[in-house]
């Protein structure tokens, strides 16, 4: 398979495991020589429900029973206006709300920069050091990271500026934050030419670090009283992974527009932006939309998704998997081999933890150690982080409880093996 692979796709498209999946349930995943794995990456925070759950694929099932497609823009149909109904009920938007789907949280990140444009009529963006938005020109100019993801490409839409992010892990202190947006006012760039400020609560590929609250409500504050619209981008930390259904509502910020996707389409691709009505309404008829933009088989996935959220009270499960998590974590670092286990950080499940070396540095080796044995064992692990020395935990909220702890005595064994590596 990795054969056909190297001829047919292109080396642009890094797989981080050489595993090539044939049949999944939940939070286990079959590769095509039958070995078993527990999936602790869950599609990079798509499979928030698990693989296949059944109430998802019921109404998929439905759904394609009764028709595949059409262009929400052409004919319109039910399940986009369902998705868009629990949005507006469940999303921390203050007063009435609006939304619109998309693929992909790269294209729903691009139609907020063009609903923010239109709204306040400023292209200026302000974005955030270790943040990740996507890969398409405009969301790689937000991202604020150059390896892999920018090399070559400059120079990308903007303007853009990057400010520090504050969180325990980048020792950056609100005020710090706060003094570099003073002096980005004072020196490059007019509060009038900016337009947005893009940030997430929690830094998906930024090694799961999540933004101080008080930074995020001086953040509400500064946009209100500079005419800025504030996006939250919750694609990877939205639907229950944090314990709330939304991480800024740990915060209780209201954003003017909330970026989702991942989680909300159960495994199809799904993706939205939902806003405040006035913002939402800015662009005339025909500026948003796309042809496979809200398919109805992803929406009905979607209402699936939204269902097992409420049934199985998955934002109080995804607390209880991130003090398991915690748990498991310090337990891991009074063992044999213990002393590579540094940081830990996130919130409820959203969890994650680094790797170091002997000298407390970022350790990347130890990390490709870690993962590459995981999966000779049996666990499907994910790196992330500025130094890609992070395991990030994104199993599904629904992983039975003895399959977490199977994942970490994995992890246990392993550990003397990592503390060898040196770097």
């Amino acid at each position: 398979m990795r054969d056909r692979a190297t001829v047919s796709v292109s080396a642009g498209v890094r797989n981080v495991h050489p595993v090539y999946l044939d049949r999944a349930l939940n939070a286990e995943a079959w590769d095509v020589e039958g070995t078993r794995y527990i999936d602790f990456i869950g599609g990079i925070g798509v499979l928030t429900v698990g693989h296949r759950n059944p109430v998802v694929m019921d109404r998929v099932a439905d759904q394609c029973a009764r028709f595949t497609h059409s262009c929400y823009n052409a004919l319109p149909h039910e399940p986009y206006v369902a998705v868009a109904e629990w949005l507006a009920a469940n999303c921390p938007i203050e007063g009435p709300a609006k939304s619109m789907l998309t693929n992909s949280g790269a294209e729903a990140m691009e139609n907020a920069l063009k609903l923010a444009r239109a709204f306040t009529g400023r292209t200026g963006v302000i974005a955030f050091e270790g943040g990740f938005h996507g890969r398409t020109l405009a969301t790689l100019a937000l991202t604020g990271k150059t390896k892999p993801y920018k090399t070559g490409l400059g120079p990308l839409p903007g303007p853009v500026w990057h400010l520090p992010y504050p969180c325990p892990e980048t020792v950056v202190s609100v005020d710090d934050a706060m003094a570099a947006i003073a002096k980005l006012f004072a020196v490059s760039a007019d509060p009038a030419s900016v337009g947005a400020v893009v940030i997430e609560p929690v830094q998906g590929e930024g090694g799961f670090r999540a933004v101080d609250g008080e930074f995020l409500i001086a953040l509400r504050r500064l946009c209100d009283e500079n005419g800025m619209v504030l996006i939250a981008d919750e694609i990877q930390s939205g639907f229950a992974r944090t314990g709330k259904m939304f991480a800024i509502e740990h915060a209780g910020v209201a954003p003017d527009i909330l970026v989702m996707g991942k989680g909300i389409g159960g495994g199809f691709p799904l993706a939205a932006i939902t806003g405040a009505e006035d913002v939402m309404n800015a662009l005339a008829p025909g500026g948003l939309g796309g042809t496979y933009s809200g398919n109805p088989v992803a929406c009905a996935a979607a209402t699936g998704v939204f269902e097992v959220l409420e049934t199985d009270k998955l934002t109080a499960r995804a607390k209880q998997l991130g003090e398991k998590y915690a748990t498991h974590i310090a337990w891991l670092r009074d063992l044999p081999g213990g002393h590579v286990i540094g940081n830990m950080r996130g919130i409820g499940a959203m969890r994650a933890f680094e790797l170091i070396a002997d000298d407390g540095k970022p350790s990347p080796k130890r990390l490709q150690t870690l993962l590459q044995l995981a999966r000779v064992n049996g666990l499907l692990l994910m790196p992330s982080g500025e130094h890609a020395n992070v395991v990030r935990l994104l199993a599904p909220l629904t992983i039975p409880f003895d399959q977490v702890d199977e994942a970490f005595a994995i992890i246990a064994k392993l550990l003397p093996k990592v503390a060898d590596i040196k770097d």
